[in-house]
């Protein structure tokens, strides 16, 4: 199979994961066991190319916070999302400094898979029948950044799904929290993605950048897809449908890896 038709598999399946909350880590290691095994700098590199979805899918919302700085509600969003991101950020340089290393084996990602989809359920229930609020709380802000962080220890929790997740249990609307995550990972993943371009150019790595950036592009069309048809879906439907295909997919991946 040519390569370019390869990276335009995984473009696609990054595109669509990112920002469903079903682990677009836990869904690239079952790609890249026919279709090769990428460099973390491609894995970060086309999240980037889903963020441009966001901004895309956003853009009108983006715009009003922009230019209603004068809109004291709009200054409160746009600070509770710099502080989201200031505590995911500053996380990671404290795991960096500590030489914090991600697994390097299947089952971590399949158990926080797994273990996200029954959490998925769990909140569900316990939310069912009860009101909430479309408010975005600093408790809800803060406990957003650390998700985040958690998301970035534990590959294959889903960092849309853990933000996602954690602003539904503390009493977030559905759109309001879809809404809050994607805005939050426009931030995080091009910080990620820059970080990332930086470590690798100051080690000398090669990078095919042609096929870098069309799998970037793959994974902004299908995101934009994904995102558009989220937002529509949480209007009138809960989570539980993801919950059980994270714990279909944790038990696959447990399957497919095993030793």
């Amino acid at each position: 199979m040519p390569e370019w038709i390869k990276v335009a598999f995984l473009g696609i399946i990054e595109g669509v994961t990112e920002f469903l909350p079903v682990s677009s880590t836990g869904h690239l290691l079952i790609a890249e066991k026919w279709l090769g095994h990428r460099s973390d700098l491609f894995n970060v590199v086309i999240q980037c190319g889903a963020v441009l979805a966001v901004l895309m899918a956003f853009s009108g919302r983006m715009r009003e916070l922009a230019l209603g700085l004068g809109n004291r509600e709009n200054r409160d969003y746009l600070l509770k999302l710099g502080v989201a991101f200031l505590i995911t950020a500053i996380g990671g340089l404290i795991l960096k400094r500590v030489g914090f290393k991600l697994p390097e084996t299947a089952a971590p990602v399949a158990w926080a898979t797994l273990l996200g989809g029954i959490l998925i359920l769990v909140i569900e229930a316990l939310l069912r029948d009860k009101p909430l609020k479309a408010d975005i709380t600093w408790w809800i802000a803060v406990a957003a950044g650390f998700a985040q962080l958690l998301a970035a220890v534990f590959p294959g929790t889903s960092r849309s799904g853990a933000t996602i997740l954690i602003a539904l249990a503390l009493g977030l609307q559905r759109r309001a929290a879809t809404e809050f995550s994607f805005l939050l990972g426009i931030p995080t993943l091009l910080a990620a993605g820059a970080a990332q371009i930086y470590s690798a150019q100051r080690d000398g790595e090669t990078i095919d950048w042609a096929l870098v950036l069309f799998g970037a592009l793959t994974a902004a069309i299908t995101a934009f897809i994904a995102v558009r048809w989220l937002l529509r879906y949480v209007q009138s439907h809960t989570f539980k449908a993801f919950g059980w295909y994270r714990i279909a997919l944790g038990i696959a991946i447990l399957i497919m890896f095993a030793r």
